[in-house]
């Protein structure tokens, strides 16, 4: 997304979805980051919803967000199957998505992740990666305790 921002692909009103930031896919991280460019695009006189399976917290506030999509993009929710094009539509007000595009026979999109699960301690969290529940679900690493 920051690189399509400083390539200056962001011309018109805009959905932008950020997938594959879930538990299982690599913990969750905080996506702030991403308010600066989104909010610039507002200024810019842009419309722009996020839609994405990570989280934010307080730092989403002007800015229309769909976050904690579930099931996750890692473990086939709709976010893997949406390409770039499609017209989705963000109705916040009733909170309400609905992408505007089949898509039931597309395969969900892979991504290799190996970068996200290695360095800085990483790869001890490879197990909780494997177990953790659905944001729906708390994302909790203690569903075996039922």
């Amino acid at each position: 997304m920051e690189k399509a921002y400083h390539a200056g692909e962001f011309t018109s009103d805009v959905v932008i979805v950020v997938r594959f930031n879930g538990p299982a896919a690599n913990g969750m991280p905080e996506l702030h980051k991403l308010m600066p460019v989104l909010g610039n695009l507002m200024k810019a006189g842009l419309k722009v919803a996020l839609v994405t399976d990570g989280r934010l917290s307080g730092a989403s506030g002007k800015v229309p967000a769909v976050i904690h999509m579930s099931p996750e993009a890692q473990r086939g929710g709709p976010l893997a199957k949406i390409a770039t094009g499609d017209v989705i539509r963000v109705d916040a007000a009733n909170g309400k998505i609905d992408v505007l595009a089949d898509l039931q026979p597309r395969a969900p999109a892979q991504v290799d992740l190996t970068r996200e699960h290695f360095g800085s301690g990483r790869e001890l969290f490879s197990v909780f990666r494997q177990v953790v529940t659905g944001a729906e679900q708390g994302a909790t690493i203690f569903n075996y305790l039922d």
